[in-house]
């Protein structure tokens, strides 16, 4: 993922204690790191990045409670919350389960686009859109339908991954991303024919009833806590026939919970009431994992449903 976040906190001595406290945690001494943010804090009571680095020292120690108001501090003092602290007391059980904050979801993908390619598909070893493409062809060739789309919406499309594995079977694609760098780089595949800078529920709000054949979210589900507002837009901008394509991380208990790697993970039977209420008809539900993790392939789902 993208470089460690820096919000800098306007006093040179306090930023250089952090830099100091940032060294010493890398080379393992976490005491050591934590008593100069604590220095820094000091300094600077408002500094968001120390306590939110301090945050987790307390947790990689342990220190569940010290953890806790650490992270309500980094939360406090950015009212953006941009380093996602919200995330990590939602993890440590602190708070409840909600969506993520759009300057939160800005920031990290802005952070991450230069890199974007090389990290997921490189290092993780990214196949969501592979697996949509197989997932639609399997779903059209079982209703004897080409896998042919007039208009194809792509939400979260990041650098244009999901519409490179479809170029060929869309006549007219959109693409939807919340990050205005990710978005640069899709532009740049030539493979869009509109691109915008929204979340996904903003993007498909801003459609036409009936206005697309195919509608794709790869790995974007991920970042979206309650599925049910985009499945029924999405339902609402579908036409007759049209599908919904999209890859989810799972788990084996009940509803949606905040996983290791702070994205949203939800449950089979979750996403399956989920497409069933949204007026859609789930046509494929499988067990596919999308991306690994320490080496490891994180549980996932494939899904593909049609409004009838």
């Amino acid at each position: 993922m993208p470089a460690r976040l820096f919000l800098s906190s306007g006093d040179l001595m306090a930023d250089r204690r952090f830099e100091f406290a940032r060294d010493l945690q890398l080379k393992g001494d976490l005491p050591a790191a934590a008593d100069l943010l604590l220095q820094a804090i000091e300094l600077a009571p408002e500094f968001t990045s120390a306590w939110f680095t301090l945050g987790g020292i307390r947790e990689e120690l342990g220190e569940h409670e010290a953890a806790v108001s650490a992270f309500q501090k980094a939360q406090a003092s950015d009212p953006g919350d941009r380093h996602g602290a919200a995330l990590r007391l939602m993890r440590l059980g602190a708070a409840p389960l909600a969506g993520m904050s759009q300057a939160y979801v800005q920031t990290l993908f802005d952070q991450y686009a230069p890199r974007f390619e090389s990290s997921l598909v490189g290092d993780l070893g990214y196949r969501g859109p592979a697996l949509l493409f197989k997932a639609v062809l399997s779903v059209r060739s079982t209703a004897r339908k080409p896998a042919f789309f007039k208009r194809a919406i792509d939400l979260g499309c990041g650098t244009g991954l999901a519409a490179s594995a479809f170029a060929r079977n869309a006549d007219h694609f959109i693409g939807v991303d919340l990050s205005p760098r990710m978005i640069e780089r899709a532009r740049a595949t030539g493979h869009y024919a509109e691109l915008e800078v929204a979340d996904m529920l903003q993007g498909l709000r801003a459609r036409l009833d009936a206005s697309a054949d195919l509608i794709l979210a790869a790995d974007a589900m991920v970042y979206v806590a309650d599925l049910a507002p985009v499945l029924a837009e999405a339902a609402r901008v579908l036409a007759p026939g049209g599908l919904l394509a999209f890859t989810a991380e799972t788990h084996d208990g009940e509803g949606v919970v905040i996983g290791q790697g702070l994205r949203y993970a939800h449950a089979a039977a979750y996403t399956r009431a989920a497409v069933e209420s949204s007026g859609l008809k789930l046509s494929l539900l499988e067990d596919r994992s999308a991306r690994n993790e320490d080496n490891t392939p994180v549980p996932g789902l494939v899904a593909v449903a049609a409004k009838t």
